[in-house]
């Protein structure tokens, strides 16, 4: 099947190299232009771009689709089969949509109509959800609104992190779209609307979330903890520094204390008041440092009972 791979961030790159390793002909691969990274602020190519070119596939870089002519008659030349979407970032206007022989099958991380938009795995993490999953879905011109073509379900662990969740469902879309195009080959789709019921956004993430408030449940804070590793950072003020929380556990509850009040510190972790319970903080980074386990980070920077974080 001639397809066309539009794709962006690391999520992307695993659906990429499973068509790639399934033998289907992708005749080019669309991805943002190059950005701005690190602390050089180098321009860098995306994830998927640095792959299509290791892969030596056919690479284009429009700023947007929207209006641009050029980009849509560039298309229609290629004139693909099928069109594979993975976080591509940009919106596909209906004129792009209608381009391919069978149109445009998405990978959305997600158990859709739950979480569409942006940020489904962040928001699944942050909102206690137990499973989450990868819907492929026959993209329309609204926001994650298409037909449902295949559904697979992944458990949230306790202990995940945006990150672990991420790797998963990456590995998971890539093999179901792979599973779909198959299925699509001999008539074996069946496209379901999405249901008018339980329909929840995922919005972007923004650096402003990243502050902790301690007045919040325990538990709260503990998975936006997990929901927000690797980006933003859970960050608290303390000692007029700014510290990122990477990992925490539910303690028992204190008998009374102001939320932010530091209980007890030792090298298992530094147990901290909340609105409702207390968190043990196990991992945690100044800025412009590492990552450290609660040992370490103490050695350089000591706290006591009594402080107060925020």
């Amino acid at each position: 099947m001639k397809l066309v791979f539009a794709g962006t961030p690391e999520f992307s790159v695993a659906a990429l190299d499973a068509l790639h390793a399934a033998g289907h002909d992708i005749v080019a691969v669309y991805t943002q232009p190059d950005r701005p990274a690190g602390r050089g602020q180098k321009l860098t190519p995306s994830p998927v771009a640095q792959r299509a070119a290791a892969l030596g596939l056919p690479t284009f870089k429009p700023e947007k689709l929207r209006g641009n002519e050029p980009a849509i008659g560039g298309l229609r030349k290629l004139a693909p089969d099928l069109m594979i979407v993975v976080a591509y970032g940009l919106i596909l206007p209906q004129a792009v949509l209608d381009v391919p022989r069978l149109g445009c099958f998405n990978i959305h991380a997600s158990l859709l109509p739950r979480w569409r938009g942006a940020a489904p795995i962040h928001r699944a993490i942050e909102a206690g959800d137990t499973q989450t999953g990868v819907t492929i879905m026959q993209m329309d011109e609204g926001l994650d609104t298409g037909d449902m073509l295949l559904i697979e379900r992944e458990p949230i662990r306790p202990d995940d992190t945006t990150a672990s969740l991420h790797d998963r469902l990456a590995e998971l879309g890539g093999r179901l779209i792979v599973e779909a195009l198959e299925a699509a080959a001999c008539g074996g789709l069946q496209a379901t609307p999405q249901p008018a019921e339980g329909i929840t956004y995922a919005h972007k993430i923004e650096k402003a979330e990243a502050t902790i408030d301690w007045a919040q449940p325990a538990a709260v804070i503990e998975r936006r903890v997990r929901a927000f590793d690797p980006f933003p950072g859970a960050v608290t003020a303390c000692g007029g520094e700014a510290i990122k929380v990477w990992a925490s556990r539910l303690v028992a509850p204190p008998s009374q204390a102001l939320p932010g009040e530091v209980l007890a510190v030792d090298d298992r972790g530094i147990v901290v008041a909340t609105g409702d319970g207390a968190l043990s903080l196990t991992a945690l980074q100044r800025a412009g440092g590492k990552r450290l386990q609660v040992a370490d980070f103490l050695r350089g920077f000591p706290l006591a009972p009594g402080q107060r974080l925020g």
